[in-house]
């Protein structure tokens, strides 16, 4: 008969390394209840926000919105901008929340504008034109889920707009663009003071050395779109 004495060692290894197999399997457990319920978001059916006093509203998600919200802000026929949380599964999302990566949701801007002098078209070519079209999940120094580019379209019409702008995009500068394009369902408005941010921040150390580079580069790239010069 066989005298089998185990291994103290690896015995000991193997008690240490049940609570982290245990982890990991409750963390994968997780990752499919999220990516289960991201992919719901992805495949609803668009919500389209009706005019108010021939008021439109657009969704766009590229980064802080800081930068995005200054942008659109830029722009002639853009009423306003504000920063919020859109793309994600859970509700009432906060800055401290969605910089978890766990809410689904990416730091968005809601764009108020008047469709009489600013097509939604030419809000797109703002989107891609005012960002790096080829970086995942971040913008510049943000890195992130929360970060990362995404395209609201509201009803068929618009998501056409949008991939055929993404397929000639990709065609012409031949890369692959990273903005994912989403169904808007809702949009979550941000706490008080991340609105109008780098404005009202302008010595912010992110501002100067981030927002107002990003702005600068896009006025002028798209003189002709800009207030300040109609």
């Amino acid at each position: 008969m066989l005298n089998f004495t185990p291994n103290i060692c690896t015995m000991k290894n193997i008690f240490l390394l049940l609570p982290l197999l245990f982890c990991n399997s409750i963390s994968c457990q997780n990752n499919n209840t999220q990516n289960t319920k991201q992919q719901a978001v992805v495949n609803a059916k668009p919500i389209e926000v009706p005019l108010e006093n021939g008021i439109a509203k657009a969704y766009f998600a590229s980064g802080c919105f800081w930068c995005v919200e200054a942008v659109y802000e830029s722009v002639y026929g853009v009423q306003e901008a504000i920063s919020g949380y859109a793309g994600g599964f859970t509700d009432n999302p906060t800055y401290e929340l969605s910089n978890t990566g766990l809410t689904g949701h990416a730091e968005a801007v809601e764009v108020l504008y008047n469709p009489s002098v600013v097509s939604f078209s030419t809000l797109v070519d703002v989107y891609f034109g005012s960002q790096n079209i080829a970086q995942v999940n971040g913008q510049g120094p943000d890195r992130g889920s929360q970060y990362r580019s995404i395209i609201f379209y509201q009803n068929q019409e618009q998501k056409a707009i949008i991939l055929k702008k993404i397929a000639k995009i990709e065609k012409t500068e031949n890369t692959t663009v990273a903005a994912e394009v989403y169904p808007f369902q809702k949009f979550w408005k941000a706490e008080n003071y991340h609105q109008n941010y780098e404005r009202l921040h302008p010595n912010n150390p992110y501002v100067r050395n981030v927002s107002i580079p990003r702005l600068k580069r896009f006025k002028a790239k798209f003189p002709h779109l800009l207030k300040e010069n109609h």
